[in-house]
């Protein structure tokens, strides 16, 4: 059985076959058969367009087919007026790569701000004033229930930053007298304050 001649509409009516927008005219009143022709002309430079601009060749594939889609699903809206069916695409094409682009920007920039967003928990500024003076006031309390001895080694030592030494040295006593202060102070500082060992 011999195959069917090409019919009509594979064939512009001077015998050539159809350009581009000849093409989109017949999808635009639903051709398959023309859109897979246009896909075959078009498809290798949307790709091409698209990966040049978002640089990665998974998404760009996927823009790549957003865009044929939206050929066959736009092709009445082309108007051949207004510049090639060529250059239609392409401006589908790169107008849908730089929305891509955006997208992927607007996402690491909401993340971003969502990362440096202070996720603490606010807290009560007065009650936190009002512990600490307790706080100090129960350690001044407790201080007024050492020896003075005690009382200066621990001052010297934990509130004005000196070592063993330069507190034997201030207080002129010796240093095992310090040591001895100082341990038998924390001691009863840590009880006072009710410090668990």
């Amino acid at each position: 059985m011999r195959s069917e001649p090409e019919s009509e509409r594979d064939r512009s009516g001077d015998g050539r076959s159809p350009g581009l927008e000849e093409l989109l005219g017949r999808v635009a009143r639903g051709d398959r058969s023309s859109f897979e022709q246009v896909y075959e002309l078009v498809a290798a430079r949307v790709f091409g367009m698209v990966v040049r601009v978002l640089r990665d060749r998974a998404q760009s594939e996927e823009v790549a087919q957003e865009v044929l889609v939206e050929v066959w699903r736009n092709a009445a809206r082309y108007e051949p007026g207004r510049g090639s069916a060529m250059a239609w695409i392409m401006t589908i094409a790169h107008r849908r790569a730089i929305d891509r682009v955006r997208s992927a920007s607007a996402v690491t920039e909401r993340e971003d701000r969502v990362a440096r967003m202070d996720v603490r928990r606010p807290f009560d500024e007065v009650a936190e004033s009002v512990e600490n003076s307790l706080e100090r006031e129960r350690l001044r309390r407790c201080l007024t229930g050492l020896t003075e001895l005690q009382r200066e080694s621990v001052t010297f030592a934990y509130f004005g930053g000196y070592s063993y030494r330069e507190v034997a040295e201030l207080l002129k006593v010796p240093l095992g007298t310090v040591k001895a202060r100082m341990r038998d102070g924390l001691i009863r500082l840590r009880d006072c304050l009710g410090v668990e060992r």
